[in-house]
């Protein structure tokens, strides 16, 4: 065991070293400091490939963490395994002092946080030590009861709940934690040796698509001219900053900076974020049944060919098609386009939202539960503020609002124009008619 007291910083969706509100305060108050990270076979166990891309992605990350931290002569600890059980050996092999981190808001996470605080407060009584574990918010600019309606209640409705949000914003919620004044606190690698590379990916094979992943810095030109652009799906109108948020490789107190400078358009996006982040914490039973339990009424046609085509993007929609394509070829779908699939998915083919966001949560490389779960129910109408279930998106119409030269359907369908281009899966009014009375029958004016 390693004598002196070590202070932990466990690493999780704030993989940076710069404006970490749990790395900031843990320099800040102890000295050897020791971040760690833990590839978590609880959620690696659950992912349907071996080669997920967003592992590649922390991969990729930490390796740049450690050549950060390896330049100040200090280091990171990966590990692999179930995080109680790496802990439970680390007691071992440290004079644990402490445990700082950032918030984590589902639920597996909580349940996860909690047995291992519980682990380290019975830790500290059989030790006759009191070890501490310290949460702090960095995730979001508002997290739990921070922003509450009137009635003290949350809020489920986006509007209200944004101009609240504004309201009580401040340039305090913007400031940004200094870790580096404390830099001289981690502990010294030459001290503690320990090993210059990080944990290979136990068997982890990745196929390269040849695809570079998202730029961690926002182009502010795009930012300035989103409002204008953001529905166009061929432009580069969108920063695609969402898988940079979801592992917090960016700080979102700083992309609020350039929002509040740039776009009132686009910080509306990220108070988005932060609206279902907070409906997640506040309504758990979002994560498998539906916001308003009404809509869990309805019979779903779950027809597994016509998903097979939704997925593969062969529904002879081409805008359906082509961001289906999009994702599968690049873990990204622009944002438009995801609502006019999700639409087509529950209300065209009526198809449990349940499976869409499934699919979505395997492919999508920025995945993240509250965003992912909160808009799929938004385009089912079954979630808070969705839209209303006899709202229908016309797959061909938004086509030809949103890509008109379709340059966007082009890039992703080259067989589109030919007769080699699947034919429409089902009729557009005939599927419009069968949802309203799908919907109506089950949900009736209890929905309205």
């Amino acid at each position: 065991m390693i004598s002196q007291p070590v202070t932990l910083v466990w690493l999780r969706r704030d993989l940076r070293l710069d404006d970490n509100t749990a790395l900031y305060h843990a320099l800040k108050n102890n000295e050897n400091v020791l971040p760690i990270f833990i590839f978590d076979t609880e959620i690696l166990d659950q992912l349907p490939h071996p080669h997920d891309r967003r592992v590649e992605f922390i991969h990729q990350t930490l390796t740049q963490l450690q050549i950060s931290l390896l330049a100040i002569n200090a280091n990171i600890l990966v590990k692999y395994g179930k995080p109680l059980a790496v802990f439970q050996k680390l007691v071992k092999e440290f004079d644990i002092k402490n445990i700082y981190t950032n918030h984590d808001y589902e639920p597996y996470a909580l349940q996860r946080d909690a047995e291992i605080a519980l682990f380290f407060k019975n830790q500290g009584i059989k030790t006759n030590k009191n070890i501490e574990f310290l949460t702090f918010k960095d995730h979001c600019i508002f997290e739990k009861n921070e922003v509450l309606s009137g009635s003290n209640t949350p809020y489920t409705i986006f509007t209200p709940y944004s101009k609240k949000w504004k309201a009580v914003f401040t340039d305090y919620q913007m400031k940004s934690y200094p870790t580096e004044k404390y830099f001289h606190h981690f502990i010294k690698q030459d001290v503690f040796q320990l090993p210059n590379t990080i944990i290979s990916l136990q068997n982890m094979e990745f196929e390269p698509l040849g695809l570079a992943f998202p730029t961690q810095v926002p182009d502010e030109n795009i930012i300035k001219n989103y409002a204008e652009n953001r529905n166009i799906p061929h432009y580069q109108s969108t920063t695609r900053i969402g898988l940079h948020l979801r592992f917090g490789t960016l700080s979102i107190r700083k992309m609020v900076q350039i929002a509040h400078k740039h776009s009132e358009t686009w910080l509306n996006e990220l108070i988005w974020r932060d609206f279902y982040i907070n409906i997640l914490w506040h309504f758990p039973h979002v994560v498998t049944g539906s916001f308003r339990p009404v809509y869990d009424r309805i019979v779903w046609r779950n027809n597994a060919d016509e998903f097979e085509k939704w997925c593969e993007g062969n529904t002879g929609y081409p805008l359906v098609d082509a961001g289906m394509r999009e994702l599968n070829a690049t873990g990204f779908m622009h944002n438009r386009v995801r609502m006019v699939v999700a639409s087509f998915l529950t209300k065209h083919l009526l198809i449990d939202w349940r499976w869409g966001e499934a699919y979505f949560a395997e492919k999508l490389l920025d995945f993240d539960l509250s965003a992912n779960n909160g808009g799929w129910q938004w385009a089912s109408s079954s979630g808070c503020d969705a839209q209303p279930y006899f709202r229908i998106f016309n797959p061909t119409s938004q086509m030809d609002t949103f890509d008109k030269s379709r340059k966007y359907i082009l890039q992703w369908i080259p067989e589109y124009g030919t007769s080699n281009y699947a034919k429409p899966i089902v009729e557009h009014s005939f599927a419009r008619n069968r949802c309203l009375e799908v919907f109506k029958s089950a949900v009736g004016k209890e929905a309205l």
